[in-house]
């Protein structure tokens, strides 16, 4: 009854659902363990930070270049305030603002952006503080360089004078005559009245869409799992029933109906001849009996 199973047809089914079924688990196990690696990074994120602002503030040099490790470390640095730039599109308390951005220039040249704070509304020049002029230490917290589009930050390019949409050296340069440090810092306190910017996590470290992702993407893995076993089983029952029928002698709705029409028309061809005999014979008699009238 199975013997079935040794055609080739069979033979390339089987060989598909053996190959696919560990690919599928395979691909499932990755993508779960890339989400349980951004909860992990999410975790670390969330100690780190609170164990950051216990921390002692260190030189910036020592904590340069911004990794997982030093974002969110306190630091410390002593510069001159120059070029200051407003960021619109930051919300805070679900509220639409703008931070204050001003770069510091450092004694070794290059600038650090420094986010003094935050303020509500329209980015507005006129409602920016201006900066403390001479030389000033600021303590602040660490932050990686942003990408546009990516942990809040706007995608839109073109913006007024005066403004930017990312804090990262590769967009600063277009805007200040002078190198910048591919870092920056937001204040622990506010300055000139304005609101504090929290320190933010990394990017890819928090439970955010990309997570979900992940998580959706395990999901439909394991579906495709069982989904290739049930057609398996699906298929081999079905080749199991019209080999069973086969044995017993039982055809499918369509040959059954064709030999049924066959069976129809020898029955038919068989009355049509039947009583031609019979009326051959009956002539037959007749003529018979003609020919002995005469005779006698």
């Amino acid at each position: 009854m199975y013997r079935f199973l040794l055609t080739p047809r069979w033979w390339g089914i089987n060989v598909f659902v053996v190959l696919a079924i560990p690919f599928c688990i395979f691909m499932g196990s990755w993508q779960l363990g890339r989400f349980e690696d951004r909860v992990q990074d999410h975790e670390t994120a969330t100690t780190q930070h609170e164990s950051a602002r216990r921390e002692a503030a260190r030189p910036l040099t020592e904590l340069l270049p911004v990794d997982k490790a030093t974002v969110g470390k306190q630091t410390t640095v002593t510069g001159r305030y120059d070029d200051q730039l407003l960021v619109p599109e930051r919300k805070l308390d679900d509220r639409e603002g703008f931070y204050v951005l001003t770069l510091l220039r450092t004694d070794g040249g290059e600038a650090l952006p420094v986010v003094r704070g935050w303020l509500p509304g329209e980015p507005d020049p006129a409602k920016a503080p201006a900066p403390p002029t001479g030389e000033v230490t600021v303590t602040g917290a660490l932050q990686a360089a942003e990408s546009p589009g990516g942990n809040g930050v706007s995608g839109r390019s073109g913006w007024p004078a005066g403004q930017t949409g990312a804090i990262s050296a590769a967009t600063l340069l277009n805007l200040v005559p002078y190198d910048v440090y591919d870092a920056w810092v937001t204040l622990n306190e506010g300055d000139s009245g304005m609101r504090a910017v929290p320190v933010s996590a990394p990017q890819n470290t928090g439970l955010d869409l990309k997570a979900f992702q992940n998580l959706g993407y395990t999901a439909e893995w394991f579906a495709f799992v069982g989904f290739v076993i049930f057609m398996w089983f699906r298929l081999l029952r079905r080749e199991v029933e019209l080999a069973r029928d086969a044995e017993l002698g039982l055809v499918a709705q369509d040959d059954a109906d064709g030999a049924d029409g066959a069976d129809g028309a020898d029955e038919a061809s068989g009355e049509s001849r039947t009583p031609g005999a019979s009326g051959d014979g009956a002539d037959g008699e007749k003529a018979d009996g003609d020919r002995a009238g005469l005779v006698s």
